[in-house]
């Protein structure tokens, strides 16, 4: 260890503080000497037992520690994955974030709401623009994804080249025509990549991911195949290339189109303004215009492909939206897949669209959606491109990264060379070898409201127990000079039973607690900590004979 604290230099840190093992809150850490670099501060979407959480962010304590070394946070695009934790983030980390022209765009969206917009340095890159920070030297690569203005990223450090793909697949008839740089990633490979770290998100799908433009061909056919109805598509609003083709196929139809939720709306402003979207002039049209129009006239662009709650097209389906209902004969276009997680929502926002007579297209039915991310065969092409000495998967669950490892073994790489690791895990790289060394804290830091990191495991146990079991709570009123009971017990039931038709087990409730204070009165205990814990315990035992449950159990003891 001595060793190398006076040697710090040697090697090259890459620690992982989100997106292994996980999808989603993506955060790479790249650390040489006293420089840091950190790749992407995304944010994840609640599991189901994290109740009332409505966002999770990486735990950058260690970062925070290490505040006065970090260089910059680069971005590789502006998907929430990648973005989302950025207004928290850069709350404790004042320093700059560098990200092409959309992806700051839609940051900024996201400063401005946080009032933290004026308070943050971003500076515009382009692809095959290099940022030297500190003594790494970062290149941004044009790749393809479901959001434009997609990068990679070649960080020449002093002990080798490392690459990050960022999201990426490979698509050879893009949208925007602008095909990923393979000839920049075969450079990068003959003259020697040190690490690679590739997105997994696909690693277990054969074959190649389809072509967006392939969507695009299933839109018009379904336009040409519907001249009469009103025409509805919901999808990712981050999805520019998708709104596009949705907008080409209106406007060759002569469809007027409404744009409803929040994000999509943002979203569309934001590109259209930095033209990275083109709406043909006099095709978009308020929301609020759409009575004005006959059904074969419009086509509505919405959010809610992942049937979320408070989502524009949940309240269609739940009748809840103010200016949209469903019609019977609307045709609706759910153009996404679901996020693992997200598939009963996604079923039952289509049941109740089902329900009022619309026609929904989802994408078992129909090729209405096609991945942002590689498959095995393109996996493999980065991988043979890239040459890299030593292998790293990343972005995905345990099992799409151990499926990547697989691919790269299968294609020669030698196992000990590959590195499946775990959040926290502190990667080391000298030129010739690398090892995990130890590890850094990691976790979930849990948003809910406006409070960041204070609700932790233990309220979380607490809001599960309360949804199981339901709570109780006694109330007794005691003399405070001889611990003599003045009033109560009185017992308040929430979520445990209906107390009208259970007063004989209220009753009974209330005599145990009886007896149990009597006892203490008797042998002079006035320690309150004592009569809780007491009452707690009696009240536990006597509930879990009668009904085999467990409320939680609240003594509240009041001096008079």
């Amino acid at each position: 260890m001595a060793n190398r604290r006076s040697k710090p230099k040697t090697r090259l840190k890459v620690i992982a503080l989100g997106g292994l093992e996980e999808i989603g809150k993506n955060m790479t850490v790249l650390e040489y000497g006293n420089d840091i670099i950190i790749i992407d501060c995304g944010l994840a979407f609640p599991e189901d037992d994290m109740l009332g959480i409505d966002l999770v962010i990486p735990d950058i304590t260690y970062l925070a520690k290490n505040v006065e070394k970090i260089r910059g946070i680069v971005l590789t695009h502006g998907h929430e994955d990648h973005i989302g934790a950025l207004p928290y983030v850069l709350k404790q980390l004042k320093v700059p974030v560098f990200g092409t022209l959309l992806t700051l765009g839609l940051l900024e969206n996201k400063l401005r709401e946080h009032k933290m917009l004026d308070k943050t340095t971003l500076h515009t890159v382009v692809p095959g623009e290099k940022v030297k920070l500190g003594e790494m030297v970062v290149e941004f690569i044009h790749t393809n994804h479901s959001i434009a203005d997609s990068v990679a990223l070649a960080i020449q450090t002093p002990v080798g080249m490392v690459i990050h793909t960022g999201d990426f697949k490979v698509d050879y008839t893009p949208i925007d025509g602008d095909i990923i740089d393979l000839q920049r990633f075969a450079e990068l490979g003959s003259q020697g990549v040190l690490l690679l770290m590739s997105d997994s998100t696909n690693a277990e799908r054969k074959g190649f991911t389809m072509s967006e433009k392939n969507v695009g061909k299933v839109f018009e056919r379904i336009f040409e195949e519907t001249p009469r109805n009103r025409i509805m598509v919901a999808t990712f609003s981050s999805n520019i290339h998708r709104i596009q083709q949705i907008i080409n196929a209106a406007y060759m139809y002569g469809r007027k189109v409404a744009i409803i939720g929040r994000s999509m709306v943002n979203a569309v402003k934001t590109a259209s303004e930095l033209d990275y979207l083109w709406v043909p002039p006099r095709t978009l049209i308020d929301i609020n215009e759409i009575k004005n129009y006959r059904d074969e006239q419009l086509v509505i662009i919405t959010t809610g492909s992942q049937g979320e709650t408070m989502s524009a097209l949940s309240r269609i389906a739940n009748s809840e939206h103010k200016q949209v209902s469903v019609k019977p004969d609307d045709k609706i276009i759910i153009s996404a897949s679901a996020i693992p997680g997200n598939e009963k929502n996604v079923i039952r926002v289509v049941n109740e669209l089902l329900k009022k007579g619309a026609d929904v297209v989802y994408g078992g039915i129909e090729d209405i959606h096609v991945s942002g991310h590689a498959r095995q065969e393109e996996l493999k092409l980065m991988l043979a491109l890239t040459k890299p000495k030593f292998f790293m998967p990343v972005h995905g669950e345990y099992m799409h990264l151990s499926s990547h490892r697989d691919l790269a073994i299968s294609m020669g790489m030698d196992k000990k060379n590959i590195f499946v690791n775990k959040l926290g895990d502190v990667l080391e790289l000298s030129k010739n070898e690398a090892k995990v060394t130890g590890t850094v804290p990691t976790g979930q830091v849990m948003v809910d409201g406006l409070g960041v990191g204070d609700v932790g495991n233990i309220v979380l146990r607490d809001r599960k127990h309360l949804s199981e079991d339901g709570l109780m709570v006694v109330v007794v009123s005691m003399e405070e000079e001889t611990g003599q009971i003045v009033a109560g017990p009185d017992i308040i039931s929430r979520g445990f039973v209906y107390v009208r038709e259970s007063e004989g087990l209220m009753d009974g409730a209330r005599e145990v607690v009886m007896k149990a204070l009597q006892e203490c009165e008797e042998k002079n205990i006035t320690s309150w900590n004592y009569i809780k814990n007491l009452i707690k315990d009696t009240l536990k035992n006597y509930i879990w004979q009668k009904t085999k449950r467990s409320p939680m159990i609240l003594p509240i003891i009041m001096e008079v």
